[in-house]
């Protein structure tokens, strides 16, 4: 059974009606259909810190899914996990694939300048400041593409900029 289907609050099973019904007015194919349950399942998972199931689902949506777009979000949420599991290595391949899917992903470029700046710090608690300078300012290029898509956001990631120099803009917004 699927997991939207077993949901026990009436939040959830709104959304999987709408969702239902969407699935069936929507002018796509029926792999197309099956990918997109298979995402909204992962996200289900996901939320209530099922992370294997929920790769589980997302590996399966992303087999039927060809949408380069709808790729991207599905890529994207499977590296969100492998980050909240320490992941980091394998969080930034999934990203930077969602990015070649969707080079305007600001979430996956901030996330890509999380974990450098994560990095950074490690270096930096070493006493490795040259090789933390480095982690930085790769951070720093990822965080000033991602202000560039959406200028709005990650104010704190615009105040580390400017705070330490690296900021390329003067004003984002």
């Amino acid at each position: 059974m699927p997991r939207t289907q077993r949901n026990d609050n009436f939040i959830d099973k709104s959304f999987t009606v709408m969702a239902d019904l969407i699935l069936k007015l929507l002018p796509t194919n029926n792999q197309a259909k099956e990918a997109f349950a298979y995402y909204r399942d992962g996200m289900s998972a996901q939320g209530d810190g099922e992370y294997a199931e929920a790769l589980e689902n997302y590996y399966e949506a992303l087999n039927l899914e060809n949408d380069p777009n709808d790729r991207s979000y599905i890529l994207y949420n499977i590296g969100l996990i492998h980050a909240s599991n320490g992941e980091h290595d394998q969080a930034l391949e999934y990203y930077h694939e969602a990015l070649e899917n969707n080079p305007r992903m600001p979430q996956a470029l901030n996330n890509i300048a999380v974990i450098l700046h994560y990095r950074g710090e490690q270096a930096k608690e070493k006493g490795l400041s040259e090789e933390a300078n480095g982690w930085f300012d790769k951070a720093a290029e990822y965080w000033q593409q991602a202000i560039s898509l959406a200028p709005n956001n990650y104010i704190e990631a615009q105040n580390w900029l400017k705070v330490t120099g690296r900021s390329t803009k003067d004003v984002f917004f």
